[in-house]
């Protein structure tokens, strides 16, 4: 193989991957809608991009069938010209699961899934065996702010750090050495139909788990795993399961706990990112380290110095007077969490939540779920529904979710011209926005408003 071309390689996931072979000297090549940050990154790094589904505009050095590997994203459609173009001239075309599923054949993966939470998770168990003797090579589905980048590479390390995702059942290509499963909130249901078949298809992951593996499972789920002999399952939760916390302190800004685990119990842990929910997270990632034989105090020093991921609980502004959040939540269980976590950490301040629903499928199967956990807050403001892959939904837009919002709250519908009079209307102490579509664009400019 001489060559690699991605189709859609702006994506998270896509991204790690080109480094990964742009590590390896290999030439890589690739489309995508737009340019970003991502792939203004990815082409300083040697990759070949353009932003037109154009088969002219394919490398020459990509057209070769019988030394280029072409990778693409199942978000891609079926009608783009350049993926068709592979498939009819005998391309060997593999979905980005599938390159990750190779790795955690050479390597031993230790790998994070769930509906939520395996972002942060996965970044915390990398930066934990990064910074520690053990080392890792790493496949996040987000930026770490450690480090800059969503991809960690080692040349000793036995280990590799994968997100395991769920969409498209993309994980079942994985043959995990030890992984966790942070939640199973029922999710991508225009793909799975129903939450039974969500729930069938993390059970059927867990039988991927290599003989003699581990699994760690978040206590209180409703799927039943369905491990091969010889693989060890531990449970953990913030105060229950076989890791789990103790002397819980949340208070001036810090959260510190105990970790009690099997393995070894590991006193006074403080998070560098003290937001609750890092509580559960952190005590997945910490598990999977030691699993890997990562030593208490290299722990304990990692769970402080991490620095977070980008748009997962995100502080821009951080004052006495104004606090600015943006928050990649886009599940309404994970909103739910978002807001529970800021109104715990800001209690008695007036917050303010800007919400962009991500899909229209995803509002249809959950806008009362969104409208039960948004109502927590008595101030929230309601965008347009960010399409994504997908085309409008007659009758589904983000009124649904509105007209589900608790009697009494102040609440509003704009769209992305209107946003910005809202951050002007300084009548809040504390501003999130939430959503995984481009309300992140507005953050730079949001911040700035704030700061003046």
């Amino acid at each position: 193989m001489q060559a690699v071309y991605f189709i859609g390689i702006g994506g998270i996931g896509m991204s790690a991957i080109a480094r990964y072979f742009l590590n390896t000297g290999v030439f890589v090549g690739g489309y995508d809608r737009t340019s970003t940050a991502l792939t203004e990154t990815l082409a300083k790094e040697g990759a070949v991009i353009h932003y037109e589904d154009n088969i002219e505009l394919i490398p020459e050095e990509c057209l070769q069938k019988d030394n280029c590997l072409v990778i693409y994203t199942p978000a891609i459609p079926s009608t783009h010209t350049e993926l068709n173009y592979f498939k009819e001239h005998g391309f060997d075309m593999q979905k980005r699961a599938q390159v990750l599923g190779t790795l955690t054949r050479s390597l031993k993966g230790l790998c994070v899934a769930g509906t939520h939470g395996k972002t942060t998770t996965s970044g915390m168990t990398a930066h934990i065996l990064h910074q520690s003797h053990i080392d890792c090579n790493a496949f996040l589905g987000g930026i770490t702010k450690n480090y800059g980048t969503n991809y960690i590479i080692s040349d000793k390390s036995p280990y590799v750090v994968i997100e395991a995702d769920e969409f498209d059942r993309s994980f079942h290509w994985l043959r995990p050495w030890a992984t966790a499963i942070t939640s199973t909130d029922a999710d991508h249901l225009d793909i799975y139909g129903t939450e039974e078949a969500y729930l069938e298809a993390f059970s059927k992951y867990t039988n991927l788990i290599q003989p003699g593996g581990f699994l760690v499972m978040h206590t209180g789920m409703k799927m039943k795993p369905d491990t091969q002999e010889g693989v060890t399952t531990f449970y953990y939760g913030r105060k229950e399961g076989d890791f789990h916390a103790e002397n819980i302190n949340i208070g001036n800004g810090r959260i510190t706990f105990d970790l009690i685990s099997p393995i070894e119990d590991i006193r006074g842990i403080e998070l560098g990112v003290p937001v609750a929910i890092n509580i559960d997270n952190g005590i997945a990632a910490m598990a999977l380290a030691q699993i890997a034989g990562a030593e208490a105090d290299e722990i304990r020093k990692a769970m402080l110095s991490f620095g977070g991921m980008d748009r997962r609980f995100d502080f821009h502004v951080r004052r006495d007077n104004m606090v600015y959040i943006s928050d990649y939540a886009h599940h309404p269980e994970e909103i739910r969490q978002s807001i529970l976590s800021i109104k715990q950490l800001y209690e008695g301040r007036r917050i303010r939540a800007i919400f962009q629903p991500h899909l229209y499928s995803r509002t249809t199967d959950f806008y009362k779920e969104f409208a039960d956990a948004l109502s927590l807050l008595d101030d929230v403001v309601l965008m347009d529904i960010y399409p994504a892959r997908e085309e409008p939904i007659p009758g589904v837009t983000s009124k649904l979710i509105y007209d589900n919002l608790k009697s009494g709250i102040r609440k509003r519908l704009c769209d992305k011209t209107d946003i910005l009079q809202h951050v002007h209307q300084r009548d809040y102490d504390v501003l999130v926005t939430l959503g995984a579509g481009d309300i992140e664009d507005f953050a730079e400019e949001i911040t700035n408003i704030l700061n003046r």
